[in-house]
């Protein structure tokens, strides 16, 4: 791809017109997902247990799909593919390591977790340590970690995709999705959770996998692929926000937007590279992997 080339995104996308068949999708998909939240509402409402642990009746296929589905979302099909093209393969290492650390995570946290009877981590932490202030704090600060986070990353990629495929608003986009999670989540408890994180994972993995066939037979196939991506140079006209001020944001030039690194293709990497350092995949990522999938409130629960 020469240099002098430009890429716009929003051209793009305005040329891609959507038709009335792809509506009838999108909204058979709310449709669906609503429908099975619902469903799964009118089932084990009738205790906390039923309301925070699915009345421990859950097989474990619609359980791990719900695993799947709490940690892929949006912010994935959004951030994670512009990382995978800023940074290549390697940025997979982080979703990857959760094989193992969800071993550690069935067969030394869960038991514990079981025994003590509790049904949320700061519950468990009373428990363990005693007294209501550490069970407040660890509450107060997970709200405010996950508001700031992940729920905000979460909604705002959702709200862009929304505003690009069908035209809403982000703003609108960002009430609808909120609106939407509310109502199952409040009045469904952990079992409609699971359900309609069942339902978007099949959703999920049948649209990628088709997505990911219908490039590869564009591009011609993963050779072309890797010979196409590497061969890549740098944009010139590609721009990035950049702070101004504490509030204000500007669109300026950024020298490095479309440089693919030698290494694109290899998980592991020299402890000097930038962006994935063998040290920090190992050490560093293995540590935030067991507190993300072991003890978080959103994924063990």
């Amino acid at each position: 791809m020469s240099s002098s080339s430009e890429y716009d995104a929003d051209s793009l996308l305005k040329n891609a017109k959507l038709v009335p068949w792809d509506f009838v999708v999108i909204a058979a998909y709310f449709v669906a997902i609503i429908g099975v939240g619902i469903w799964s509402s009118c089932r084990n409402r009738g205790s906390t247990k039923g309301y925070f642990l699915a009345g421990r009746s859950m097989h474990w296929i619609p359980v791990g799909a719900s695993l799947f589905a709490s940690n892929i979302g949006s912010g994935h099909f959004v951030g994670l593919a512009g990382s995978g093209a800023s940074a290549g393969i390697g940025v997979a290492i982080f979703e990857l390591s959760a094989a193992f650390v969800l071993l550690l995570l069935g067969w030394v946290f869960v038991p514990v977790y079981i025994a003590s009877g509790v049904f949320t981590m700061p519950e468990y932490m009373r428990k363990r340590f005693g007294g209501q202030r550490i069970r407040v704090y660890l509450s107060s600060l997970s709200l405010i970690l996950y508001i700031f986070t992940k729920i905000s990353a979460d909604l705002y990629s959702g709200a862009i995709f929304l505003e690009k495929a069908i035209g809403w608003g982000v703003y609108e986009s960002t009430v609808a999705l909120l609106f939407l999670a509310l109502i199952l989540t409040v009045a469904g408890g952990l079992s409609a959770v699971i359900w309609t994180d069942f339902a978007q994972t099949c959703i999920i993995i049948i649209g990628a996998a088709v997505l990911a066939v219908l490039s590869y037979i564009e591009a011609g196939g993963y050779n072309q692929i890797v010979s196409k991506f590497m061969g890549v140079e740098s944009q010139p006209n590609l721009t990035r926000q950049c702070l101004s001020g504490a509030l204000n944001s500007t669109k300026c030039r950024y020298a490095h937007c479309g440089i693919v690194p030698a290494n694109s293709m290899h998980f592991f990497r020299p402890a000097s590279d930038p962006a994935f350092p063998w040290t920090g995949m190992i050490f560093g990522l293995t540590i935030s992997s067991i507190w993300y999938w072991c003890t978080d409130q959103v994924l063990w629960n």
